[in-house]
């Protein structure tokens, strides 16, 4: 789209939609603020547009519409690696651009189709015990507010603001442009292979700190688990799979295969739990080192639905033998494996891992299937040891209950009412989880 027009918008999953929409697509940080003005003044609500891969409504536009396929641009790469970007840069467009000049972002999720500015404002993250998610590499940023304003934000100019916005939930107004700290590329080697379930809660803090960035996979309905163990080292040991080998495992099975699991259990829910010990068994060991950003990222062609909880560290293996028993008590027949992350603590007041060591537990659904008994069953067994839920995907907190999980929720709930009074960037989504505009903690 390009201009101004009329259209519809859904996410990735399917699972939401808007309708009737005005739509429009700047270029340039003073068309984004000139439409931000006009929108205001006619007492409009704008909603900037990211890829659709947050789950929850976060995203969900009910008015304005800004596209920012237009306003996508790499500005800047010094010799510092600071690089500049407009928002509607994507992740994988990002990572090609750096690694062409021998930079690396430090640390990414496994999906790379987000633009820059949505990943940031929903608290993506990646897995490693002493890396921070997406937000941590933030070091200046420009935010259009709610009445055209840019504010250019960075150590030295309204640091309150930078800190709050990294994860801003686009909620104080629309990043126009962000500058992160990159790092000269990297490799990584990547060693992947089976482990049980009780072997890996029983020595949980060991295995995820084992090497720079761990995560694991486990299989509802067995005890089986996939580990990927990732570790940092020179470009030059760049050893990639062949091209043959990698096909295989990451369409054919990882993906084809996985999809065709996936529809089988759908139709004849009593051959998920074989179809699970099959998959888990499917993907044999594997290792090899490639470029960071080939590594960190999956390709995800198969479509679901996701909640994703962050708990501290130590409670993670508390949680996991309690969703176990669930699965194993429950009605569900759950065909996706469950994903297991780690990040440190940061500094950003509503980042998931905020103050405190993380682990992420994320459990998912086939994208046209209702999540019903299973999501509700993980969201209270993460709630009872302070679970905080990733901002883009799925659960059912509002402004009270997330207040009490965020120390520092009242300091962003006020600058969200200094910035943006009259509500410009609100939807019913951010409405629930952060209450009216103006509220105080608490006040939903």
């Amino acid at each position: 789209m390009a201009g101004t027009g009329t259209g519809t918008w859904r996410n990735w999953a399917g699972n939401q939609r808007a309708a009737g929409l005005t739509v429009v697509a700047p270029a340039g940080t003073e068309a984004v603020a000139a439409e931000v003005r006009a929108a205001a003044a006619a007492g409009r609500r704008v909603t900037a547009l990211g890829s659709g891969h947050s789950f929850s409504g976060i995203g969900r536009p009910e008015d304005v519409a800004l596209d920012l396929r237009r306003h996508a641009a790499l500005l800047d790469v010094d010799d510092a690696g600071l690089v500049t970007v407009q928002a509607g840069m994507t992740l994988h467009r990002l990572d090609a651009e750096l690694a062409a000049r021998g930079w690396a972002l430090t640390n990414l999720g496994d999906v790379d189709r987000q633009t820059v500015a949505g990943a940031l404002s929903t608290g993506t993250h990646g897995t490693g015990a002493r890396f921070g998610g997406l937000a941590t590499q933030v070091r200046a940023l420009e935010l259009v507010t709610a009445d055209g304003t840019v504010l250019r934000c960075s150590a030295a100019e309204h640091p309150g603001v930078l800190s709050a916005a990294r994860v801003g939930l686009g909620a104080l107004g629309v990043i126009s442009t962000v500058t992160l700290q990159a790092v000269p590329a990297f490799a990584l080697r990547a060693e992947e292979g089976a482990a049980r379930l009780p072997d890996l809660l029983a020595s949980f803090d060991e295995v995820m700190t084992s090497t720079d960035h761990v995560e694991f996979y486990w299989f509802p309905h067995t005890d089986r688990c996939l580990t990927k163990r990732n570790t940092r080292v020179p470009l030059a040991e760049v050893a990639p799979l062949s091209r043959a080998r990698a096909l295989w495992d990451d369409e054919v099975l990882a993906n084809a295969g996985f999809g065709a699991v996936v529809a089988l259990g759908r139709r004849v829910p009593a051959l998920v739990p074989p179809l699970a010990r099959f998959s888990a068994g499917a993907l044999g060991a594997r290792t090899y080192t490639d470029a960071a950003h080939r590594v960190f990222v999956a390709r995800r062609r198969v479509r679901f639905r996701e909640m994703e909880y962050a708990v501290p560290r130590e409670a993670a293996p508390q949680v996991l033998t309690e969703l176990h028993r669930a699965v194993e008590a429950g009605p569900w027949r759950v065909p996706f494996p469950v994903e297991v992350r780690v990040a440190a603590a940061d500094d950003v007041p509503l980042s998931t891992a905020s103050g405190r060591d993380t682990a992420y537990v994320a459990v998912h659904v086939p994208a046209r299937s209702e999540p019903g008994g299973y999501f509700a069953a993980f969201e209270a067994i993460a709630g009872a040891v302070g679970g905080r839920p990733h901002w883009g995907k799925e659960h059912g907190l509002d402004a009270v209950a997330l207040a009490g999980r965020y120390p520092r929720s009242g300091e962003f709930t006020a600058l969200r009412s200094r910035l943006d009074p009259a509500g410009v960037f609100a939807n019913a989504h951010l409405a629930r989880v952060l209450g009216p505009v103006g509220a105080g903690v608490g006040q939903a």
